[in-house]
């Protein structure tokens, strides 16, 4: 595991940007092919906006999310939408899309989106996880009651997820899923989200499920701070 510290956020976007590229470049030398798996919410905007120019074969890369709120795809918490507006442009216009939610009935329903998501499974090769000051990362919440099955379960792919502190259900990969990428970053800010990333490295425990992705992840986790 290796941390990097930044002086601004815009650095943090600038050098996360160039890391992702690099890995996406690997990956595709050595299969051909790559599957990135991005997180979303407004902090990762300034990266999107710097990897979208990076020079990658985006025509080998296809995108999709970590995890989605359950609400169709011009929603204004869709993360879909941030990703389509910010990130799938200029050069990365070419790469393929893979939305968790791709219309309203899925987005009514969304354990059809994952059994579509799961019976075509594209494995991420390359992950960028954010995290919550409760420890959440991807929408593996604390509280969630499907928590123990995301975390136990040693198929990967994507489950729902009811966390009562947030508005929607949720889509999102599972721990095997996060466990078997090639290459996982994660991205944090702030003191408070400091003080919780301190004490998920202590050791791994589902009260704080980031320290469970840190603890078990084979190649370790580059993590990105400001």
């Amino acid at each position: 595991m290796r941390q990097f510290e930044h002086a601004t956020p815009m650095d943090q976007a600038e050098s996360l940007a160039i890391s992702v590229g690099h890995a996406l470049d690997l990956v595709i030398k050595a299969k051909g092919w790559a599957v990135l798996a991005v997180s979303g919410g407004k902090s990762p905007l300034p990266m999107f906006e710097r990897l979208r120019y990076r020079p990658i074969r985006w025509d080998a890369v296809t995108v999709t999310l970590v995890d989605e709120r359950a609400v169709p795809p011009d929603h204004a918490d869709s993360n879909g939408a941030l990703v389509r507006n910010h990130l799938l442009r200029e050069g990365a216009g070419v790469a393929a899309w893979v939305p968790l939610i791709r219309d309203e009935a899925e987005a009514a329903a969304p354990q059809s989106a994952v059994a579509r998501l799961n019976g075509a499974f594209q494995q991420p090769d390359v992950v960028v996880l954010g995290m919550g000051e409760d420890g959440h990362t991807a929408s593996l919440f604390p509280d969630a009651p499907e928590l123990q099955d995301a975390l136990s379960d040693p198929t990967p792919g994507y489950v729902v997820t009811h966390p009562s502190v947030a508005p929607h259900a949720r889509v999102t990969l599972n721990l095997a899923a996060l466990l078997a990428a090639e290459r996982m970053f994660l991205a944090i800010s702030g003191e408070k989200k400091a003080e919780v990333l301190a004490r998920a490295l202590q050791a791994p425990t589902p009260s704080l499920p980031v320290s469970v992705v840190l603890a078990r992840h084979r190649r370790g986790v580059d993590i990105f701070r400001t």
